[in-house]
């Protein structure tokens, strides 16, 4: 895949629904993010910056609803809900409280396809990049160029899809074996070498990474801020 339309966090405690969906929408060239409530969905919120966002209203604890009042408040993403058909009290009470639409459950994935490119189509100015903030470095993954102060480094495919793979999953520790599968590699030393290079890219100091660390006997992490 050699660009995203968009980043998109699909928000919901239906395990089913969430690999049913973000499968779907990775088919379709779309970057995922999943969260399985609304906790979830405000951490991940606060660490990366979504194009828009599917929720689910019925959820434990906090509802879609309540989540969806708190993100208006900070920021403008857009928002589309997931809600039981026939709910119509609560497809109200979450336009008011700033969705952008709605889609009934049950629902065919193509309809949510359709949906979403629409509010993209008017929220989203037309770019042909995919940028991302780590730090001080600016990751543009369809030019395989990250960005660091008055410099820029070249990227080549390898790194490109261990970064794909762990920006969409900011803080989940990846074994060397899970990468060197993603990257068909099975020298331990070789991932190490691929690693240390990015991270050389990547942080300000790489003897003492603040985003690609270490976990030792375990493999690495990517945090962003």
């Amino acid at each position: 895949m050699d660009k995203f339309l968009a980043h998109i966090l699909i928000v919901d405690d239906d395990d089913r629904i969430r690999i049913l969906v973000k499968q779907y929408l990775q088919d379709n060239n779309y970057l995922i993010t999943t969260a399985k409530d609304a906790f979830d969905a405000k951490n991940k919120i606060d660490l990366i910056k979504f194009d828009l966002i599917v929720l689910d209203i019925m959820m434990p604890k906090k509802s879609g609803l309540e989540l969806t009042g708190e993100l208006k408040k900070e920021n403008k993403v857009p928002i589309i809900l997931l809600t039981a058909k026939g709910e119509t009290d609560e497809r109200v009470e979450g336009l008011e409280r700033g969705a952008d639409d709605y889609l009934g459950k049950p629902f065919e994935p193509k309809e949510l396809l359709l949906r979403i490119k629409n509010i993209l189509a008017k929220t989203i100015k037309k770019k042909k990049t995919e940028k991302l903030k780590i730090g001080l470095s600016i990751l543009d993954l369809n030019k395989l160029i990250i960005e660091k102060k008055d410099k820029s480094y070249k990227i080549n495919n390898t790194e490109k899809l261990i970064l794909e793979k762990m920006i969409n999953s900011p803080g989940q520790i990846f074994s060397r074996d899970e990468i060197g599968k993603l990257i068909n590699i099975d020298k331990e030393r070789s991932i190490d070498v691929i690693i240390t290079r990015l991270r050389k890219k990547i942080e300000m100091d790489s003897k003492n990474p603040k985003y690609l660390q270490t976990i030792r006997g375990t493999g690495y992490v990517l945090w962003i801020e």
